[in-house]
């Protein structure tokens, strides 16, 4: 192979563009189910949304694949194991086949990373275990955290460098799970939160490590443009803080998965509000299940 094409990722702020898709939703009937076992969503050349079907799996994860100019990232592997009912692997490796067919180069490789180690995040690493040049890092904190530095130092911003100028920056964010990462792309100014904020139940393992990361979140959106908060599940309808009940496999009323910084300001707000009780509570976006 000659040369490769130089791929540069722009150094200028991200546009903040319209997600252009109607989400898969799950079927009032198994057998009546025509979704793909996985949608894929191209955000724009070098960006992908995929979200588990919730026919497969109830908790329906959003996986994002994400290509640099030498290496890509897939951040979180889903909720299904087997590859007969949920072919992650070959759908990654058709995206990657077809993005190295439009820019050859030799050597690509891919990085398994993970938001959190429960295992609707998890269940699929074992497809990736014998992929040639792949490495995938444990979701858990004795593997996940040594390899961003946040062993060292929980405070740092860890860079992933992709290649071409597609640096992700990471955040050790507890409070949902111990080892919570936050990932922030330059490129599209996706502000990446698993399951610490998304439209759904926020279930809070750890309130004064919750409270520690959410103002953190805030202080880091604030310093950069973000353009999407984009968790790992849709679980509320469009009736403001009314969501589906755990479980559910059909959610034909659901609102976007993207959210804002104001929403995540929001957030902040509700901490406050909820305080020292436990329980849930119901805000018009999101519901707070403090645990602890």
């Amino acid at each position: 192979m000659g040369t490769p094409e130089t791929i540069t990722f722009a150094s200028s702020p991200p546009r903040a563009r319209a997600f252009d898709v109607a989400w898969i939703h799950g079927s009032p009937s198994a057998k009546h189910n025509t979704d793909p076992d996985i949608q894929v969503y191209a955000y724009d050349e070098h960006t992908f949304v995929l979200r588990q079907n919730k026919a497969i799996n109830y908790e329906a994860p959003f996986l994002f694949l994400l290509f640099g100019a030498d290496r890509a990232v897939l951040l979180d592997t889903g909720a299904t194991e087997s590859a007969e009912f949920f072919p992650l692997r070959d759908v990654v490796d058709d995206l990657v086949g077809s993005w190295l067919a439009r820019h050859p180069r030799d050597g690509y490789r891919l990085l398994v990373l993970h938001t959190h180690a429960h295992g609707d995040h998890t269940a699929g690493d074992s497809q990736f275990a014998d992929r040639p040049g792949t490495l995938v890092v444990g979701a858990r904190k004795d593997s996940a955290w040594p390899y961003f530095g946040f062993d060292a130092d929980p405070d740092r911003v860890a860079p992933v460098d992709l290649g071409g100028g597609r640096v992700l920056e990471c955040l050790a964010t507890p409070g949902h799970h111990e080892a919570a990462v936050t990932f922030y792309d330059p490129h599209t100014g996706f502000l990446l939160t698993g399951d610490t904020v998304y439209p759904g139940r926020l279930y809070v393992q750890d309130w004064q490590a919750f409270t520690r990361t959410i103002d953190r979140l805030v202080d880091f959106a604030a310093a950069r443009p973000v353009t999407h908060v984009l968790g790992c599940h849709i679980e509320m309808t469009t009736r403001p803080g009314v969501d589906y009940p755990i479980r559910t496999t059909y959610q034909p009323d659901e609102p976007p998965l993207e959210m804002t910084v104001a929403d995540l300001l929001e957030v902040r707000k509700a901490v406050d509000e909820v305080g020292d009780r436990p329980g849930s509570h119901a805000f018009p976006r999101f519901v707070i299940w403090r645990q602890d």
